[in-house]
C-alpha cells in the first residue's frame, strides 16, 4: 500500500543475564571457621588470614560464558558484587545497583530485585547456601514474562552449599547459562525447582548438624552441571565403619600423618581406630603400632600445611557427601590444592560405605577444588575402601 513503509528485518533482543557476586562468601573455608556468616566471623576469618575469592571465581564462570560465545547481556550490582568479576573476565557491562562500602545480606536482596526490575531473565549468583537465601528473599514470588518464574543459578563459592541450587563448579556454571543463553533465554534447557538448604553455622561450629528448607528456586537444568541436594546420612554401621578402618590402618605408610575429612563415616572410622576428632572439621591423626595419636583437631590449612613441612608426604582421607557425590570442594576447604599436591593421587583414600555408595545411583564422585588443573589431575577411577579387604573402584571428575 502507498505511503506505508515496508517491515525491515525484526531486531532480536539478546537475553538479559543478573549478576551478583557475595564477595565474603567461602571465607571462612580455609581457616576452618565452617561458614562465613556474619560480620563478627568475617573479621575472625581475615584476622586468620583468609583470603577473599568469590570474585574470582565468579570471573571464571563469567569467563566460560564468554569463551563459549553466549550472545546475552551482562547486568550487575556494583564493585566487587559483581562488576569487577565481569570486567575481569572481559565482559562490557551495565551496573544496576551500587552497594555501599560494607555490603551485607541486604544488599544481595536488594540487587536482585534491582536485576529483576531491569527484566533479566535469568539470575546469576556466587556465594553460598547464605547466599541462596538472600537470593530467594530477592526473587520472591514475582513472575516474568509468561508466567514463568524466573531463574536463578550458583556459582559454587560458599563453605557448605548443601543446596541444590548450585553448579557443580563456576566453569559449570558458566556453561549452564551459556547453554540458556543459547536458547535465546528460552526454556530450550528444562528448568526445575530445586531446595534452598541452609544450615546453623553456630551449632556446626558446635559440632551439630542442623539444616532447614527455607524454600525453593528455579534453576536450569543441564545434565552433570548442576548439583544435588545433600541427603541426609544414616547411622554409621559400626561393622562396616569398623572395616573401613582396619583396611586404612594397613594401608598408611608409617609416620605418615592422616588427614581426616569431616562428616560421619570419618569421625566414625576414626573412633574405630581410638582417635577422638571433630565431626565437622578436618583433623590429622598419626597411627603407630595399632594406636592414633591426634596432631590436629577442627584444623585450618595453615595447621595442616604445618605439618606437611614437617614430616613425609601425608595421605588423605575422604568420604563423599551423601547425595551430592562431592569428594572436594564442599565443606572441606581446608584440605588445599597445596596439601592434595602434597600427597599427590596415590595417597588420596576415598571411604565410603556399600550402602552410601549404591545412593549415589552410579553419579560420578566430583572435585571441586578451586584448581582446574588439579582437579582434571585427580580425575579418573579412584580404589573406594568399603570395608576390611573390600574396595570398589569409582570415578571422580569435575
Amino acid at each position: 500500500m502507498a505511503g506505508v513503509p515496508a517491515e525491515g528485518p525484526r531486531r532480536v533482543t539478546p537475553p538479559r543475564i543478573g549478576l551478583v557476586v557475595n564477595p565474603v562468601a567461602g571465607l571462612g573455608g580455609r581457616v576452618g571457621l565452617k561458614g562465613s556468616d556474619g560480620r563478627d566471623v568475617q573479621a575472625r576469618a581475615l584476622a586468620m588470614g583468609a583470603v577473599p575469592q568469590a570474585g574470582e571465581r565468579a570471573a571464571a564462570a563469567l569467563a566460560e560464558l564468554r569463551g563459549r560465545g553466549a550472545d546475552c547481556e551482562l547486568l550487575t550490582a556494583g564493585g566487587e558484587m559483581g562488576a569487577h568479576a565481569a570486567q575481569a573476565a572481559g565482559w562490557s557491562t551495565r551496573t544496576v545497583y551500587t552497594p555501599g562500602p560494607d555490603s551485607g545480606p541486604e544488599d544481595t536482596v536488594a540487587a536482585v530485585r534491582a536485576l529483576r526490575a531491569e527484566g533479566v531473565g535469568l539470575v546469576l549468583f556466587a556465594g553460598g547456601d547464605g547466599t541462596a537465601r538472600d537470593v530467594l528473599d530477592g526473587l520472591g514470588q514475582d513472575r516474568v514474562m509468561d508466567g514463568r518464574p524466573l531463574p536463578a543459578l550458583g556459582i559454587p563459592t560458599g563453605v557448605k552449599m548443601h543446596s541444590a541450587v548450585f553448579a557443580v563448579t563456576p566453569r559449570a556454571a558458566g556453561e549452564t547459562a551459556a547453554a540458556w543463553a543459547g536458547g535465546g533465554g528460552q526454556a530450550r534447557l528444562r528448568l526445575r525447582a530445586a531446595e534452598v538448604m541452609d544450615r546453623d553455622e553456630e551449632a556446626l561450629r558446635r559440632g551439630e548438624l542442623t539444616a532447614r528448607l527455607y524454600g525453593w528456586l528455579t534453576v536450569p537444568d543441564l545434565p552433570a552441571r548442576i548439583q544435588q541436594r545433600k541427603s541426609g546420612a544414616p547411622a554409621a554401621d559400626p561393622a562396616a565403619t569398623g572395616g573401613i578402618a582396619a583396611e586404612l590402618a594397613a594401608l598408611i605408610p608409617a609416620g605418615a600423618p592422616l588427614i581426616l575429612g569431616p562428616g560421619s563415616t570419618t569421625h566414625a572410622v576414626a573412633a574405630a581406630l581410638g582417635a577422638d576428632v571433630a565431626l565437622t572439621g578436618v583433623n590429622a591423626i598419626a597411627l603407630r603400632d595399632g594406636t592414633a595419636t591426634v596432631l590436629a583437631r577442627d584444623a585450618a590449612t595453615a595447621d595442616l600445611e604445618v605439618l606437611i613441612r614437617q614430616g613425609p608426604p601425608p595421605c588423605i582421607a575422604l568420604s563423599p557427601i551423601g547425595g551430592q557425590g562431592f569428594l572436594l570442594g564442599r565443606g572441606n576447604q581446608q584440605i588445599s590444592p597445596a596439601l592434595l599436591r602434597a600427597a599427590g593421587r596415590d595417597r588420596l583414600l576415598v571411604l565410603c560405605t556399600e550402602a552410601k555408595l549404591a545412593a549415589l545411583g552410579g553419579r560420578p564422585l566430583l572435585a571441586d577444588t578451586g584448581d582446574p588443573v588439579l582437579n582434571a589431575a585427580l580425575g579418573g577411577y579412584l580404589p573406594v575402601i568399603t570395608g576390611r579387604g573390600s574396595t570398589s573402584p569409582y570415578r571422580l571428575t569435575s
